[in-house]
């Protein structure tokens, strides 16, 4: 075999890719994890994983340290722009499950993930590797890689498998289907998130809250067990960065409650548009893609994070069944056609559903109009409801 042969090949050190080699080396299968950074990412990014996501990260033996690191909320609400209550749920049910939702900023994740890998020598990480074409035959794929380093070395790597972990831009995805083949649209809701220090316990707020309204539309998350806040909200499209960033102090004052002028810390902000789309397919011959390379979700709900780490974790039992010869490749198809029909029947319509619920319906009619949240309603009496709701959050991705 070539020098650089592994039996996987993930790019993209992302969460994803480090989770999928994490479980991979847990099982001693040769895997290396290539990334064009020079470290991993200190952006804090998304931070909820639910129940199906705590399931993989439970089995990549990391889910002890993430509730000790982490957060868990209780409770998630709907509220008006002035705080008032609309419906809401509770995590009661789930409280002494190990498979509890937890909140922890994605780079606190990847530096779990990256520590626990160091354990294992199975694995191994190259960072200052962009790769810059691929190609494949019968018996194996491989990537020509550009080392950053201005050297201008050019390195071919051979696998097995190669897996695009490599973010919503992924070249594994545009090199095997185009630049612009990403099927889905894209919002023309402007997003801007921030991480910011508030004191929402004070005006009564859930751990989680959706506010619904048509200008104004926002969360606001409680992200660290220190008091960090995320609150993400809309704007108008067309806005340049620039035209969004200055406009944030008057959009916090209008938003926080106690509308504060600024009695806040501001940690972070960063305005992106949001994308509704998934790849023609998640395998070709030996490519896979998964998680944000494979598909990608408005963040309302969490569903694009927990959606790409439960990628991650039907991609490790069809390559673990692989190579333990319970499976043949065949099953990888298996993976692409199950995950593509899950993000065509529940992440994309949930997802679109939680961010149009935010501004389409005035907030004193949602009750009446929409059928999730009086589902929630009765939930507040209903407690064998609220309880069924739970087991099917948890079994839906």
């Amino acid at each position: 075999m070539a020098p650089g042969f592994s039996k996987i090949l993930i790019v993209g050190a992302g969460p994803a890719g480090q989770l999928l080699g994490l479980l991979l080396a847990k099982e001693n299968i040769d895997v290396t994890i290539l990334d064009q950074a020079d470290k991993l990412d200190e952006n804090p990014r998304a931070t909820h994983y639910a129940s199906p996501a705590m399931r993989v990260l439970n089995l990549a033996g990391v889910g002890d340290e993430m509730r000790e690191k982490g957060f868990a909320p209780n409770n998630v609400a709907w509220r008006k722009l002035d705080g008032t209550f609309i419906a809401g749920l509770d995590n009661e049910s789930q409280k002494d499950s190990l498979e509890r939702m937890i909140a922890l900023p994605l780079d606190q994740l990847g530096r779990v993930l990256y520590d626990h890998s160091k354990k294992f020598f199975s694995i191994k990480y190259l960072f200052n590797h962009k790769v810059i074409s691929i190609g494949q035959d019968e018996k194996m794929a491989w990537v020509n890689v550009e080392k950053i380093a201005g050297s201008g070395e050019t390195t071919r790597f051979e696998a097995d498998y190669i897996v695009g972990c490599d973010g919503a831009n992924s070249i594994i995805r545009r090199s095997l289907f185009g630049d612009w083949e990403f099927p889905g649209r894209t919002w023309d809701e402007q997003i801007v998130a921030t991480n910011v220090y508030y004191p929402f316990e004070k005006y009564n707020y859930s751990d989680s809250n959706f506010i619904i309204d048509a200008v104004h539309w926002h969360m606001a998350a409680k992200i660290t067990k220190d008091g960090m806040w995320r609150v993400t909200y809309g704007e108008l499209p067309g806005l340049t960065r620039d035209e969004l960033l200055a406009r944030q102090p008057d959009k916090f004052k209008t938003i926080l409650p106690g509308n504060p002028d600024p009695d806040y810390t501001l940690v972070n902000v960063s305005p992106y548009k949001v994308h509704q789309r998934l790849a023609k397919s998640l395998r070709v011959g030996r490519f896979l893609l998964a998680a944000d390379a494979a598909h990608l979700c408005n963040p309302f709900g969490g569903l694009g994070l927990t959606g790409g780490i439960v990628d991650v974790g039907g991609l490790y039992e069809c390559l673990k069944g692989i190579y333990t010869n319970v499976a043949d490749d065949s099953i990888l198809d298996v993976y692409s056609n199950v995950r593509r029909k899950r993000y065509l029947e529940v992440v994309d319509p949930i997802s679109s559903a939680n961010l149009r619920r935010m501004f389409a319906i005035p907030p004193d009619e949602v009750l009446e109009k929409d059928d999730f949240l009086k589902l929630c309603k009765q939930c507040e009496t209903d407690k064998e409801l609220e309880q069924k709701m739970a087991e099917v959050r948890v079994l839906m991705l």
